[in-house]
């Protein structure tokens, strides 16, 4: 059976993974088919690069995903992908499809920043009032001595 699995890299205590088609019977970092993408767990958010086509190839002729790897391409669109292949559409007819909603979204111009109401202070008026607030609590804080304290320090 083939199985599509993660294959460790990387330092120890530092992992990232290969997305990779491999016999059920090889060892989990052995022998492999071939390499359909990448994940690392360690960046935020996760990074998880897949060769859809060659994904959507190796489930289409029988591979089994394990479980991890079945949530990854679900996480990504591939395993809906999946399902459009399953009910007739060719490979690259989904691929195409994908690429086409992508131009469109480029395409697509957002409406423009509202105007800010007019009775909304200036961001220069509110600093600065917060500094004349400032000063003046300074300057009353300064006041606020107790004149038998100057006395005292005058004798």
């Amino acid at each position: 059976m083939v199985k599509i699995r993660l294959r460790r890299t990387g330092a120890k205590k530092k992992p990232t993974y290969r997305v990779v088609v491999a016999d059920a019977r090889s060892p989990r970092d052995g022998r492999f088919i071939e390499i359909i993408g990448h994940y690392n767990p360690r960046t935020s958010p996760v990074t998880v690069k897949l060769h859809e086509d060659r994904a959507l190839y190796w489930l289409s002729v029988g591979a089994q995903p394990t479980d991890i790897v079945q949530k990854l391409m679900t996480n990504t669109g591939t395993m809906d992908k999946l399902v459009q292949v399953k009910a007739g559409t060719s490979i690259e007819d989904v691929l195409n499809q994908e690429d086409e909603i992508e131009e469109t979204e480029d395409t697509v111009v957002a409406d423009p920043i509202p105007e800010v109401a007019s009775d909304t202070p200036d961001l220069a008026e509110t600093v600065a009032a917060s500094i004349e607030i400032d000063e003046a609590d300074e300057a009353d804080e300064a006041e606020v001595v107790p004149e038998e304290a100057v006395e005292q320090v005058a004798e």
